[in-house]
């Protein structure tokens, strides 16, 4: 903590620039003035309307805001896999990874995990492809106290949630090889709306991570896990518990 009782921003003075994100949830009301503008986007699983990825429920907006406010000068794509509510098909999912990959997106924004462990199989292939060839998933490690795919898996930067976690930081550990990370679960704040009677959650504590990460890759020219993964470990704060 500084003098003054302040959080020390992680990353400070980074924006994003040049950084490729894809912000996989429900899509994005692009007008918000927390968004201001995305750089493209999709919905996954509408052959008809492939293009119209407005959000409706309000989450992914909320999502992308979470990682927009720390990396405002990044390029965001919403792909967009719920529609009326947070649920999706294992399929869609892997069919958004796929789209982020193939169009070469730097980091993943995954705010969601399922923690049915047959589908472990179904994300591995994808994991080792995007080890090769980018982008950086960042995913939810656990919901609830049980591992969730794909942030628990080798490969996927897992994030926990931390409430006393102040949201100008973040902190980290590595298990077996692997970066945890761990965040504030409160999203952006909204003018006159108590933070508790916002959105929050392990949600945003991975949108908040995954703000931190897009900083960090700033300034990386060769964006690979392991690079990425060493300029976050560098940086984290030490958590006091």
């Amino acid at each position: 903590m500084t003098p003054e009782g302040a959080a020390l921003e992680s990353f400070a003075g980074r924006t994003g620039k040049g950084v490729r994100v894809a912000v996989i949830d429900s899509g994005v009301h692009a007008a918000h003035p927390h968004i201001a503008g995305v750089a493209g986007g999709i919905t996954i699983g509408d052959e008809i309307d492939r293009k119209n990825y407005s959000d409706i429920i309000g989450h992914g907006t909320a999502v992308m805001a979470a990682i927009k406010e720390k990396a405002p000068d990044a390029d965001y794509f919403a792909v967009r896999v719920f529609y009326t509510s947070l649920r999706t098909t294992i399929d869609l999912l892997l069919q958004a990874i796929e789209w982020s990959i193939a169009n070469r997106m730097d980091v993943i924004n995954l705010s969601l995990g399922t923690t049915n462990p047959a589908h472990r199989d179904r994300f591995t292939p994808l994991i080792a492809r995007a080890l090769e060839n980018g982008p950086v998933l960042v995913s939810a490690r656990d919901a609830d106290g049980t591992a969730a795919l794909p942030g628990s898996l080798p490969g996927v930067i897992g994030v926990e949630l931390d409430w006393d976690c102040p949201r100008e930081m973040y902190y980290a550990k590595t298990t077996a090889g692997d970066l945890t990370l761990a965040a504030s679960g409160y999203p952006r704040s909204l003018p006159g709306v108590p933070r508790t009677k916002n959105l929050h959650g392990i949600s945003f504590a991975v949108a908040n991570a995954t703000g931190f990460v897009v900083r960090a890759c700033e300034t990386i020219r060769d964006r690979s896990y392991e690079n990425v993964c060493g300029a976050m470990a560098a940086n984290a704060r030490v958590s006091p518990l």
